[in-house]
């Protein structure tokens, strides 16, 4: 499969509809926000005292419900106009540019993109050179006319998209198919979905594509990156559960910078929800914070299973444990980290790890034996004076999964 040569846009007519749709929601969850603070202020007698629950009254209220009205109306003409013009447009592939602006606005609201209906929301997709694979068998083995029977799928980290494997003219898919030989796939979607919603379809997504694959799989293999390979444990588990074909394949499992207890990056919102929320005055600007996804919250909780996140909320101050999920069994789990420190335990690696995910977190370590994921020594390797996006790029890291990936391909 080859990338078309035809001039990509920066903006789809579909990007329109998506925006507008979001600029009307914005203004109406603002006018929420603004007449709580107000019916707050006006009903609270002290500080620290808690405001009775509603809205305002009278005029006052009569305002702020005419200003949702007409953008409920506005909102509603826009969609309708929109509707009837997108038709009338062809779209042209997707640029680079347009991609990661996706993939970051998915990352922060995709589940409300996905829940509303709005046309940005990113749907899950095998693809190949940022062009999803056929749906048919023939069409894949036209498609793939080099497909071999060893497969390579690459699954990106929250807030980016299959092409940001690039970065500073290399990319460890496209490297590792040169040097091993392996047909490499990477997987699009929308991080900001439950990682457990994510790794349900994509269980059924490798099984569908191994369906169709032009000639008989032998091995598979999942690199994942940051949530990627979060993705991927969860894929693993649903996979097995559902009595799929390809966990059978599955014979190595790399995680680049995963967090697996956890990353302090959502920790930290998580405090300011908690201060925020301390006075009734700027307790409704709290709602801000909780514009956060599902798929960045699951991150503070490591939840990978639907059963850790239903009928709780994601962003109390505290919760009980949820499921241990062992690494997959008879799968070789290996795992890479980063650190910024010049060596591991010094200053820097203890205070800011590789930027986002703490050393013992990457490691999967946990005071807990049955949530200790135990990557034995052979199976671990940390990059010093590295950053978390820098595990895309190093040449030190790729040459670490090429060894480890080769090895698996010469065991019997």
């Amino acid at each position: 499969m080859t990338p078309r040569t035809t001039r990509k846009a920066h903006l789809h007519p579909a990007d329109l509809h998506g925006f507008s749709r979001l600029a009307i929601d914005a203004v109406a969850g603002l006018t929420d926000l603004v007449e709580a603070m107000h019916h707050n202020i006006s009903s609270v007698p002290a500080p620290l005292g808690k405001p009775p629950p509603g809205r305002t009254r009278g005029i006052t209220g009569f305002v702020y419900g005419s200003i949702r009205g007409v953008t409920r109306l506005v909102g509603g003409g826009l969609d309708a106009v929109l509707g009837r013009l997108l038709p009338l447009f062809g779209e042209k592939p997707s640029s680079p540019e347009r991609e990661a602006v996706l993939a970051a606005l998915n990352g922060v609201l995709g589940d409300y993109l996905e829940a509303s209906g709005n046309p940005l929301a990113i749907r899950m997709q095998l693809r190949r050179d940022g062009q999803p694979l056929p749906d048919d068998k023939a069409a894949m083995a036209a498609a793939l006319p080099t497909a071999g029977n060893r497969l390579l799928i690459l699954v990106h980290g929250l807030c980016m998209n299959d092409l940001q494997w690039a970065r500073q003219g290399h990319d460890h898919g496209a490297a590792l198919e040169r040097d091993l030989g392996c047909t490499r796939l990477y997987l699009h979607y929308n991080s900001g979905r439950h990682i457990s919603t994510n790794g349900r379809e994509l269980a059924d997504r490798i099984e569908e594509m191994l369906g169709n694959w032009p000639v008989p799989v032998e091995e598979l293999a999942i690199l994942g990156h940051s949530m990627g390979g979060l993705l991927a444990r969860s894929a693993w588990h649903y996979g097995t559960a559902a009595g799929h074909a390809w966990p059978r394949h599955l014979k190595k499992l790399v995680f680049l910078g995963t967090p697996h207890h956890g990353a302090p990056m959502e920790r930290g919102g998580h405090w300011i929800d908690i201060a925020l929320g301390a006075s009734p005055y700027t307790a409704p600007l709290s709602r801000l914070g909780k514009i956060r996804s599902a798929g960045i919250t699951d991150l503070r909780h490591g939840w990978l299973l639907d059963e850790d996140w239903r009928g709780r909320d994601r962003f109390a101050r505290s919760h009980g444990h949820h499921k241990a999920l062992p690494l997959p069994q008879g799968v070789a789990c290996h795992a890479i980290v980063a650190t910024t420190g010049k060596q591991v335990g010094d200053l820097k690696d203890r205070l800011i790890g590789d930027g986002l995910v703490p050393l013992a977190s990457a490691l999967g370590c946990h005071a807990e034996a049955d949530r200790n994921l135990m990557f034995t020594p052979e199976r671990q390797w940390i990059a010093c004076e590295t950053g978390h996006l820098d595990l895309l790029s190093r040449p030190e890291v790729y040459a670490r999964i090429r060894d480890w990936l080769a090895e698996q391909a010469a065991a019997p």
